[in-house]
């Protein structure tokens, strides 16, 4: 602005030392040139003038909006709609406090985890994290062995709990649990409510832009590794790990209904395992989907178990390249029945653990690997002190 000043005024000297020469030129014609020149003067001066004027109410409009926005690395663009002031207010609670509980509506919430974040600079580089996400009945057993988990890493993971809305009871201050449950509604197992909870996890968690995996667990959910071989191994996955596959039997295809076309059809059709990991670009698809949600919620119910079909047919219809095909969670379905086997406080044994850890191959990123599970299930509440005597040596925390 300064600089723009100081050539305005050279310039206009210069001009009037003109207009002073072409006024010894008392001729007809030097009469003329100095009416004329003094017309183009006066033309000049008030365009730069004007021009200075737009700078400086520029520069003015621009310094009051960037004084708007907040200086956090978390910062948002909130989408302009009729509810935008109220959504503010609660996305600015999620954000800016350890705690996770909001007062939007399912729709707003959907509708502000379908919005990739504006993310202004900062001078420091953000710090990816992993959401763990927890839908649980009520209390979660195996905090223990959990809080020993994540104990120290406190800048790399984020928690979100889902749990029944009759369940009040928080964890103390000094757990990692405390203050983290969001607005739950009652699940039904084997119901559109599962998946309900599921995708409501998912929004919640992407309300914090640093969030960049997710991982959805049960309260029955054990890690199999300490956190620093967690964390690597999916911030630096080129894929999710969602189990996907073609079904054959009467307990895959069997379950497809033919009302589901032309949105699906039956060579769409896949099965999987509830318990996932997804980057956050799938994540952010999952929680987007206004297309062939409402086809499964009509049409995918008992014997058609919405939580073994829905995502696994929907992210291999949308984003297959992004996507293992394959679960993180190990479970034994060696026992028959529609639930797989429960471990109690007998059951835990350095056998079973390493057996879990080693006893598997896939392939990660491109290579054959021996790790192919990060968690494990079905674990009963009794297993807790058995568990936490191994870690330390076998799970490594």
């Amino acid at each position: 602005m300064h600089i723009f000043a100081t050539a305005l005024k050279v310039y206009v000297k210069r001009r009037v030392e003109e207009m002073t020469v072409l006024g010894k030129d008392f001729s007809p014609c030097g009469r003329r040139e100095i009416r004329d020149g003094s017309f183009q003067f006066i033309a000049t001066l008030l365009f730069g003038l004007s021009l200075a004027l737009f700078v400086i109410l520029m520069g003015l409009l621009m310094k009051d909006l960037l004084r708007k926005f907040p200086s956090s690395h978390e910062s948002y663009a909130l989408p302009l709609s009729s509810s935008s002031r109220s959504l503010a207010i609660n996305l600015s609670l999620t954000v800016n406090s350890k705690e996770v509980w909001h007062l939007m509506s399912e729709e707003e919430l959907m509708q502000r985890a379908s919005m990739p974040p504006l993310v202004l600079s900062h001078p420091h580089r953000q710090t990816l994290k992993v959401a763990f996400m927890f839908l649980a009945r009520g209390r979660l057993p195996l905090g223990p062995i959990w809080e020993k988990f994540f104990k120290g890493h406190e800048r790399f993971f984020s928690i979100y709990l889902h749990s029944s809305p009759e369940f009040t009871n928080d964890h103390p201050e000094s757990s990692v649990f405390h203050k983290r449950q969001i607005p739950s509604k009652p699940v039904e197992w084997g119901r559109a409510s599962m998946v309900d909870a599921e995708r409501r996890l998912l929004a919640n968690a992407l309300l914090d832009c640093s969030n960049e995996r997710f991982v959805l667990l049960s309260e029955t959910c054990i890690p199999i590794f300490n956190f620093t071989t967690i964390y690597n191994h999916l911030i630096n996955s080129n894929h999710s790990f969602l189990s996907s596959f073609d079904d054959p039997r009467r307990i895959g295809r069997g379950r497809y209904n033919k009302r589901m076309a032309p949105t699906i059809s039956i060579s769409d059709w896949r099965k999987g395992s509830q318990w996932f990991e997804v980057h956050r670009k799938l994540a952010i698809q999952i929680v987007s989907d206004r297309k062939y949600y409402p086809v499964f919620k009509d049409h995918c119910r008992p014997p058609c178990y919405m939580d073994e079909h829905y995502l696994a047919t929907l992210v291999a219809m949308i984003n297959p390249g992004l996507n293992s095909n394959r679960t993180i969670t190990w479970v034994d379905w060696s026992t028959r029945g529609s639930h797989p086997k429960s471990f109690l406080k007998k059951d835990v044994s350095k056998a079973l653990l390493t057996q879990i850890k080693n006893g598997s191959n896939c392939t990660y990123n491109g290579r054959m690997s021996t790790v192919c599970f990060l968690f494990a299930r079905k674990f009963h509440p009794s297993s807790l002190e058995p568990l936490l005597n191994l870690s330390p040596t076998l799970l490594g925390f």
